[in-house]
């Protein structure tokens, strides 16, 4: 089954990431320009209707965009780079 990433701040926590992320951050100006919903659709066809869910693909998209921009090869350096460095949203650039 295709899963779907939903972002939702915590309702008892002061401290927000997206508020401290510059608003000239690389990878926030990019979310702002660059749309990939188009991904869930054309790739519908190949999830099936029963199991436990996927990663969202939009994310494995953006994943794989990271790494691709930043000369990361490596798995597990990615999933730190990205849970270190990139703004979490309330749309799912996560």
């Amino acid at each position: 089954m295709q899963g779907t990433k939903i972002y939702q701040e915590k309702l008892f926590n002061n401290f927000q990431l997206s508020r401290r992320v510059p608003q000239d951050n690389f990878y926030r100006r990019l979310s702002e320009i660059l749309d990939l919903e188009f991904l869930r659709n054309q790739t519908k066809i190949y999830y099936g209707n029963c199991g436990q869910k996927s990663l969202d693909p939009v994310v494995f998209f953006k994943f794989c965009l990271v790494g691709y921009l930043e000369n990361i090869t490596s798995d597990r350096k990615l999933v730190l780079h990205c849970s270190l460095r990139l703004p979490r949203r309330k749309h799912p650039w996560d």
